[in-house]
């Protein structure tokens, strides 16, 4: 049994040597083992495998430069660590490094070779079987490079809990614990560099770009994410490809044409150098220039790319890398390689060929006919240089300071930081578990794991609780998901001046610590777009939209595809692009260019208008004439014109007057809450106080003239206390409703935005228009009123009520608020108070003028018609009227009946009525005016009724001087009917009213 598990090892490890020569891995034994995967070689050589004999190992072609320094930075760090005397003192720590040339097959293979060392560990073969060549298992290992390959090891490695610490994978999916158990990294998440590139199209304002993205794990994810962060920031993606360095060239073909007819100018590349190398060759080749890229970390320094040729199409290259770290003596280090002082490394003698460009007579593979695999150029950050098919001999002498190559470029180390990162995390990893004090350990009761026999789980435990002080300072710990986060330095190609080649100017950097918004810092003044303009270009499906414009979608493409439209009227937008306008404030309007808010028009009936001027100069003028009657009346206050129209009544009737023109200059200039509380009574109540003044005075004559015997109680009821009571009474129904309006609903001051858009009218709102009907209503009531009875007393003598001047106020009155109705109800704003102001002062004038003018002008003008006589003579004339009138009407009816009873017909016969007298009156009528007095004491009038004429004849004999005294003391009665003429007497008692 043990012979037979001696030989299955033998053919194990004969099966590993066979696969993995020793000029195909470093190795170097230790009492503990690291292992490495790192990119010698870009790829493998197609090769058609028809199995018509035993598959072979496929070829590993173009050499990696930077590949082989990465090697080179575990290498120092591991024996860094070893001659520390602080970490890991009286321990060794070796090594087995391997070639993935950059594809899964191959790191799987390398793979295989820890998974299956450390299962021959586990059986414990030492006790059967001496084995001098016995390698310790693997406990960690350091790698690989790409985001895919490092997902196809790291399913491998996690079935056995082997720690896993990559260098420079950055896919996000790689941070699933769920699938990657034993996955850490030295390297950010790709998630923060999809972030960071948003972010940079945001800041420089583009919204209209094309993505590229290598078909694997890594590209899929980082465009994945990308896309996420631009429709957060409303960021268009025009076309989205995949690629791959075995796409064909049809493939290419069609990404290229796809690139040539976009209008999209940014394309964002989730790449590896190597992936994106045909696509690039045949831009080239095309020629097509224009184009930003924006370069995602895995190739923005890429050698592979950034060469002078291509520099004329990917010039304006914006690209991520990662924060620079220092390695004291690394440099050094490197150049001190040797393929004869490094006995260990078995990639040192293919290194050196491809540096000099000749080969070692010593190695049977790497002979001329073998190096004519080795051309083209390294991944991502360098490659070798062409090769012919047949090289010199290497004279061993060769300086390596002499040669240009990425290996020796070390100014900038990112990827070799972060392999040295990753090896000192397994060795305080190891220092943990090496100080560990029983009790206080990570396992079970608070155990420690032997040094000694340490296992890769326990190895992977510790590595996530790790918490050290790197040499720069830096506090390393990785976080729940095996991620390191770091920030990015933002990179742009230029082209140096000195020799031509492709340099990075850093331009600003990416602090995924800080707060959002302020990550990102780029110093413009350093980017030279093409290589040489400073200004950014254009990228955008649309032009933009200035301010007062928002973007208008354009149906059928995307968000950033738009048209400007203007903001409507209210609206504005005060800056570019604007999404949508904003409403103005609700006291403002946009100006005419739609970019900002103005103040509203403040509009009122205001006292510097035209129009309220006018208004206020007629309302002036109408408190004037008033004024004036009242002055008039008030000096002619004992003549018989005022004494007949009820002086006390006519008082109050003109301070009514005074006080409705008044009320109309409460209806002009700003409203206030007082003013609009004041302006609907004050006006209700003085028309009401007028109309009642008017209905009281024309009532009490009709009242007097039409009473069939005019005694002391009619005296007495139609005395002036009863008519102001009246009055008093009128008015208090019309102050009633306005208490009960302004309790209820009382007007106030409002400002009313829907009218106009533009305008602010500052009006008063009335509370309740019902109570305002019922103010005009009532007002209108009593004016029908005073109509009826103004009617009905039209042919009184005129002197007493001016019964047809009366009526026509009434007329106007009703046509003005008639009118008022519609009018008030069609307008709006400041024109309402306008209409209602001319309402007033239409009433109000025709009021005035019908009732107290003609009097003014009898009084100043005619003051011969201002005396008693001519006073009594109207209502001695209206008397004898009166007295006809019934006369005929007693003829007529005789007569019809003389005809019923006899029935003879006969003409209509004449009736004369004289009085005549030698004696004197004991009421002696005066003289009937100029005209009379012409006629020298007596002065007739013929009235005409229906068939009928009766003939007045009135004779006054002037009195004498020395009868003067006494022309009161005796009345006589001219009037000799066959009757007493009953309205004779009655209209004659009205005289001492006078």
């Amino acid at each position: 049994m043990t012979s037979y598990i001696c030989c299955l090892i033998l053919l194990l490890f004969t099966w590993n040597t066979s696969a993995y020569g020793p000029n195909q891995r470093a190795q170097k034994k230790g009492d503990i083992i690291l292992g490495g995967l790192f990119p010698i070689h870009f790829g493998v050589a197609a090769k058609d495998q028809d199995l018509k004999s035993r598959p072979e190992s496929v070829e590993c072609i173009r050499y990696n430069f930077r590949g082989f320094r990465w090697l080179q930075a575990m290498i120092f760090a591991i024996e860094e660590i070893n001659s520390s005397p602080t970490l890991l003192p009286n321990m060794t720590l070796g090594y087995r490094i391997f070639d993935t040339c950059n594809t899964v097959s191959k790191a799987l293979e390398a793979t295989l070779s820890f998974v299956a060392q450390n299962k021959i560990d586990s059986l414990n073969l030492d006790e059967f079987c001496n084995c001098s060549e016995h390698i310790p298992s693997t406990i960690a290992v350091v790698g690989a490079t790409g985001s895919g390959i490092s997902t196809a090891v790291a399913n491998l490695l996690g079935l056995f809990y082997i720690p896993q610490v990559s260098y420079a994978s950055s896919s996000r999916l790689l941070s699933n614990k769920n699938q990657f158990k034993s996955f850490l990294r030295t390297i950010p998440n790709d998630e923060h560099q999809a972030t960071a590139m948003a972010d940079i199209i945001e800041y420089f304002r583009w919204n209209w770009v094309g993505t590229i993205a290598a078909d694997d794990d890594y590209g899929r994810p980082g465009i994945e994410k990308f896309r996420e962060e631009a429709e957060e920031r409303d960021i268009c993606i025009d076309f989205s490809e995949l690629i791959s360095q075995y796409s064909d060239e049809e493939e290419i073909q069609q990404v290229v044409e796809v690139i040539q007819n976009s209008t999209a100018r940014v394309i964002v590349v989730f790449s590896s150098g190597p992936d994106l190398e045909p696509l690039i060759k045949e831009i080239v080749r095309r020629n097509i220039t224009g184009k930003i890229w924006l370069a995602s970390e895995a190739w923005a320094s890429s050698s592979l790319i950034a060469m002078p040729e291509f520099f004329r199409v990917i010039g304006s290259t914006i690209g991520f890398a990662l924060k620079a770290g220092q390695i004291p003596g690394f440099r050094e280090f490197l150049q001190k390689v040797h393929p004869k002082k490094s006995p260990n490394n078995g990639f040192a003698k293919e290194f050196w060929e491809e540096t000099f460009n000749c080969y070692l007579p010593d190695g049977s593979k790497n002979s001329p006919a073998s190096t004519s695999f080795h051309k083209g150029h390294e991944e991502g950050l360098g490659a070798g240089n062409g090769t012919s098919a047949f090289r010199p001999p290497c004279t061993g002498d060769e300086n390596i300071t002499s040669v240009e190559t990425p290996y020796m470029d070390y100014t900038h180390l990112r990827i070799s930081y972060n392999v040295y990162l990753a090896v000192y995390s397994i060795a305080h990893a190891l220092q943990d578990i090496y100080t560990c004090t029983p009790g206080k350990g990570l396992f079970t009761n608070g155990s420690c794991a032997d040094i000694k026999k340490v296992e890769a789980w326990q190895v992977l435990k510790h590595l996530r609780h790790l918490n050290f002080t790197n040499n720069m300072g830096e506090q390393v710990d990785f976080d729940e998901f095996g991620d390191l986060v770091g920030n990015y330095s933002i990179i742009n190609w230029h082209l140096s001046p000195e020799d031509g080649s492709v340099v990075f100017e850093e331009v600003g950097h990416y602090n995924v610590y800080a707060k959002k918004g302020e990550r990102l810092f780029i110093n413009e003044n350093k980017i030279l777009w093409g290589g040489f303009s400073k200004e950014v270009p254009f990228s955008n499906c649309s032009r933009d939209c200035l301010p007062g414009t928002r973007k208008g979608i354009i149906e059928g493409e995307p968000t950033c595809c738009f048209e400007c439209v203007d903001c409507p009227d209210g609206e504005y937008s005060d800056e570019t692009d604007a999404s949508a306008c904003d409403k103005c404030p609700e006291d403002y309007w946009s100006n005419e260019n739609h970019t900002s808010c103005i103040p509203k028009q403040i509009e009122f009936l205001a006292w510097t208008e035209p129009f309220g001027i006018a208004l206020t100069l007629f309302a002036v003028l109408g408190i004037f004439l008033t004024s004036f009657v009242l002055g008039v009346f008030t000096k002619f206050r004992n003549t018989p014109i005022v004494k007949a129209t009820n002086r006390e009544l006519s008082y109050l009737l003109l301070f009514s007057l005074l006080c409705c023109f008044s009320s109309s200059l409460f209806f002009i200039g700003e409203p206030q809450n007082w003013t609009c509380r004041l302006r609907q009574p004050a006006f209700g109540i003085s028309f009401v106080l007028c109309i009642s003044c008017i209905l009281v005075k024309t009532n009490r004559v009709l009242l007097v003239f039409e009473a069939k015997i005019p005694t002391s109680l009619h005296r007495k009821w139609w005395g002036l206390n009863l008519q102001f009571l009246l009055v008093f009474l009128c008015t208090f129904v019309q102050i009633v409703i306005c208490v009960i309006w302004l309790y209820t609903a009382p007007p106030s001051s409002y400002r009313n935005h829907e009218l106009e858009d533009e305008i602010i009218f500052i009006t008063c709102h009335e509370g309740s228009l019902m109570a305002l009907g019922f103010l005009i209503g009532y007002t209108c009531l009593l004016a029908a009123i005073c109509f009826f009875f103004a009617f009905k007393s039209r042919k009184l003598p005129e002197n007493f009520n001016e019964a047809k001047f009366i009526t026509f106020s009434m007329l106007i009155f009703f046509i003005v608020w008639i009118s008022f109705i519609p009018a008030y109800a069609s307008t709006y704003g400041k024109f309402v108070s306008a209409v209602e102001v001319i309402a007033i002062l239409a009433a109000s004038f025709g009021l005035l003028a019908c009732i107290f003018f003609n009097k003014v002008y009898i009084i100043l003008f005619k003051p011969s018609r201002n005396t008693i006589e001519e006073v009594r003579c109207s209502t001695a004339a209206h008397a004898f009227k009166v007295a006809a009138r019934a006369t005929l009407r007693r003829s007529n009816v005789s007569r019809k009946r003389s005809n019923s009873l006899g029935g003879s017909t006969g003409s209509t016969p004449s009736s004369s009525i004289s009085s005549k007298s030698n004696h004197e009156d004991p009421f002696p009528l005066p003289a009937c005016a100029e005209r009379q007095r012409q006629q020298q004491r007596g002065c007739k009038q013929k009235v005409s009724f229906g068939s009928g004429a009766v003939t007045l004849s009135l004779s006054f004999e002037e009195p004498q001087k020395n009868a003067m005294a006494n022309r009161n003391a005796k009345r006589r009665n001219s009037l000799e009917a066959q009757n007493s003429d009953d309205s004779l007497m009655r209209h004659r008692a009205l005289l001492p009213l006078q």
